[in-house]
């Protein structure tokens, strides 16, 4: 079975062409971020018009480097929530149009069960059941997976996303938009031993997480320092501080996953599992309990299309498909999915 992926639920378009037998074949990315840099964040409408104008370039780009026609094409995926409802409604009327155009089925999929089966993507592949560590800039969550589909949420945050937590921090460092990568590189240059920033939630039991008070620290420590001259120094040792509280914070909460749920295999999911300082530590504690931790490649931890056409590619193979019309959901719980049928 050979599936296009449509991933547009926030500010990336992305399109790719997953062949059940064959794998990956084609993928093209389009970000947004300069775009919505000028405003330090996502603004919705302009995210919208970009992804109209994008995406079906996107879908002739990969086409022609996957070498395929559409009499190849067996289905067609794309994301229908959660997300960004003017989004999510570009990429789900696209796709539902070239599906019904073309006589072929479509599959709405959810966007956090690409990103925990994005590392299914890689070689090797973790085998189910595992723990997951999904982080992004809207979510940060536990979950144990069954097996594709089946997902129990075991821990979650109260307050802000880890990446969310990393966007704010960086704005208060004077650092350009998207703020994670900003602040990862600049706490290569800091102090681990100046500031010491608190582990949140550590110190009672459950894998529930909260990351707002760390902003607030964040904030406290720069004014705090205001006068002081050495300002480029302040901003590299509290962007270390910062970083090392939420690796510190993560591993704490996974290693309690693992053991609660007697599994030995770990996968990080989302943007914020490009973080290298992430990487290494959840690496090693995977390896300390036993077991092994698995990540996508860095440009699969980011929105992409290539998640989308192997999740939408599983479920298609399962029996899973709509018929007319569409519906996309600004939330919609991971939870309630149903398990992917042996296809």
């Amino acid at each position: 079975m050979r599936v296009i992926g449509l991933e547009t639920s926030c500010d990336e378009s992305g399109v790719a062409i997953y062949d059940a037998r064959e794998g990956l074949l084609a993928q093209r990315l389009h970000s947004q971020s300069r775009m919505h840099a000028e405003y330090a964040g996502v603004v919705p409408e302009l995210a919208s018009r970009d992804h109209v104008r994008r995406i079906l370039p996107l879908v002739t780009e990969v086409m022609r480097e996957a070498g395929t026609g559409w009499g190849q094409i067996d289905g067609i995926a794309y994301t229908a929530g959660p997300g960004l409802v003017g989004a999510l409604l570009v990429g789900a009327s696209v796709g539902r149009s070239l599906a019904w155009s073309r006589g072929l089925p479509a599959v709405p999929v959810h966007h956090l069960e690409g990103h925990l089966l994005a590392a299914l993507l890689e070689r090797p592949a973790p085998v189910c059941p595992f723990v997951a560590l999904l982080v992004s800039g809207g979510h940060t969550l536990l979950v144990k997976v069954e097996r594709a589909g089946r997902y129990e949420i075991i821990g979650e945050t109260l307050d802000d996303a880890v990446g969310e937590a990393f966007d704010k921090t960086a704005t208060l460092l004077d650092l350009p938009y998207p703020g994670g990568p900003a602040l990862e590189q600049l706490a290569r240059a800091g102090d681990p031993a100046r500031f010491s920033f608190p582990r949140p939630m550590v110190d009672r039991p459950g894998l529930e997480f909260s990351f707002s008070g760390l902003k607030t620290f964040a904030a406290n420590t720069l004014l705090g320092y205001r006068h002081a001259s050495d300002r480029d120094r302040l901003r590299a040792d509290v962007a270390r501080a910062f970083q090392d509280a939420v690796v510190d914070t993560l591993a704490i909460k996974c290693r309690r996953a693992l053991r609660a749920t007697r599994l030995s295999r770990l996968v990080v999911a989302g943007g914020v599992g490009a973080n290298r300082a992430l990487r290494q530590r959840l690496t090693e504690l995977a390896r300390e309990e036993g077991g092994e931790a698995f990540f996508p490649r860095a440009e699969f931890c980011t929105d992409n299309g290539a998640m989308i056409a192997f999740a939408g590619c599983l479920r298609l193979q399962g029996g899973e498909w709509t018929r007319g019309g569409f519906d996309v959901r600004a939330r919609w719980p991971l939870d309630a999915l149903q398990a992917i049928a042996p296809g």
